[in-house]
């Protein structure tokens, strides 16, 4: 795990398991039966390789009678379920009153659904594992708390069409998808445009990017990249990408217009 902060919690975490369980004289494989998971998990949570589910912790408490240490312990673990690019951003996105995000090539992650994240996730090269796939499935589905943000905060997108007719992970998961966004689309405060593909007048041909403004006033920027993803706090950067993104906007169609654009696409998926 290239998260060090995280990894460290998890291997503090198997610790603390693995002594209550040799504690209660218990073997990993009896420990697994008593709270329904198999021995190779608990070795696997013991040694930090795993991340436990709520769940786990909670039963591996009872049983074992740590009196709620164990599950105190949950709050920690959950906040290591994420990546740590994601655990700053997340931060930062709870923290804006006003967020926009340029997507160029597939769905904006706020607006993706479980499915559509696993499978574009599952694509990547070299391969992530299961374990890393749901941790990371699980830390994008953590940031869409943004929607439900009081006070509510202004959340703009620019989806390019050829995102609403990718079919990552099938034809059923992109009409879910699809779904998705017309209902997110239909919140007071979100708007999701559409860029069109026959837009000859185009001021986002440099990739995805997302701007944020936060409670204090201060403006930033984050720009995505094949190897590296990047937090803009630079002024003159973070200017240009705002020009950048009103552009956008102002060559793309209207919400309502994308709305409508939306249940087109929608209903070619038959």
């Amino acid at each position: 795990m290239e998260d060090e902060e995280a990894a460290a919690v998890l291997r503090t975490v198997g610790r603390q398991i693995k002594m209550w369980r040799e504690a209660a004289g218990l073997k990993q494989p009896e420990l697994g039966d008593a709270i329904g998971y198999g021995g190779e998990m608990v070795s696997s949570v013991e040694r930090g390789r795993r991340i436990p589910k709520p769940d786990f912790l909670d039963k591996a408490d009872e049983v074992l009678g740590a009196g709620g240490k164990l599950s105190a312990m949950k709050e920690d673990v959950e906040k290591a379920r994420y990546p740590k690019v994601g655990r700053g951003l997340k931060k930062l996105e709870d923290e804006a009153v006003e967020l926009g995000g340029y997507a160029a090539l597939h769905i904006h992650g706020l607006l993706q659904t479980p499915e559509y994240a696993q499978a574009l996730f599952a694509m990547r090269r070299p391969s992530y594992t299961e374990d890393e796939i749901e941790r990371l499935v699980a830390g994008r589905m953590a940031r869409q708390a943004v929607f439900d943000g009081v006070p509510r905060p202004l959340v703009t997108f620019v989806q390019e069409e050829a995102t609403l007719r990718r079919p990552v992970g099938g034809r059923m998961v992109l009409r879910k998808q699809l779904e998705h966004l017309l209902e997110i689309g239909k919140l007071r405060h979100v708007q999701i445009q559409v860029m069109p593909t026959d837009r000859d007048d185009h001021a986002g041909m440099m990739g995805a990017f997302r701007v944020l403004r936060l409670q204090d006033g201060k403006a930033l920027g984050f720009s995505e990249g094949q190897l590296y993803n990047r937090i803009i706090s630079d002024p003159r950067e973070v200017q240009i990408l705002d020009m950048r993104y009103g552009m956008i906007r102002a060559q793309a169609l209207s919400p309502r217009e994308s709305l409508a654009f939306i249940e087109r696409v929608l209903g070619e998926q038959t």
